[in-house]
């Protein structure tokens, strides 16, 4: 019970350090990418782009994402946060002028991290420019998540956790049926 606690205030100890840290540019661009991977967005863009232009490897690429996306956001939406229901941090927390509406669903996990993680993880192997591309779009989602106040640093761990179990699933299912 002891360890339990000490690790929950470290949790929110983090939050609140990483809602009021970040280099100005974060500040501008965190907006804009919320936007972005909202309702997945940002991650059907890729894929279609990918899917466009990259001939079959794009194509293969583009296809792994989606179905790893698709498979984490199952693993965190409906099953994660349906068994876990976490508060999100404290609106007071963060800074007047940067609170923007906060969903009403569990904390826990980072659905918007397990995603783009896992559309990154998937695309990465199949094409492995378009896979660091995408990884680094998936940190910033992740580094955003935590700093607009929406997640817990546990909670963006976590859905980087399904991310990556999402990928690897898709990646092993892909290698045994030959795609």
């Amino acid at each position: 019970m002891r360890v339990t606690s000490a690790l929950r205030e470290e949790d929110r100890r983090m939050a609140r350090r990483a809602i009021v840290w970040g280099p100005p540019w974060l500040r501008r661009v965190g907006p804009v990418l919320d936007e972005a991977a909202e309702h997945t967005k940002l991650w059907w863009a890729a894929a279609g782009t990918m899917a466009a232009v990259g001939n079959r490897r794009g194509r293969s690429a583009a296809a792994a994402g989606v179905a790893a996306m698709t498979v984490a956001e199952l693993l965190s939406n409906r099953v994660a946060k349906q068994l876990y229901e976490r508060r999100r941090p404290p609106r007071e927390w963060v800074p007047q002028e940067e609170l923007r509406d906060c969903p009403d669903s569990s904390s826990f996990p980072s659905g918007h991290t397990a995603a783009a993680v896992a559309f990154s993880g998937a695309v990465a192997p199949a094409w492995p420019a378009a896979g660091a591309a995408c990884g680094t779009a998936a940190m910033l989602v992740a580094a955003q998540r935590l700093h607009s106040g929406a997640h817990y640093p546990s909670d963006v761990a976590a859905g980087g956790a399904i991310g990556l179990a999402g990928a690897g699933l898709v990646r092993a299912g892909w290698s045994r049926w030959g795609a």
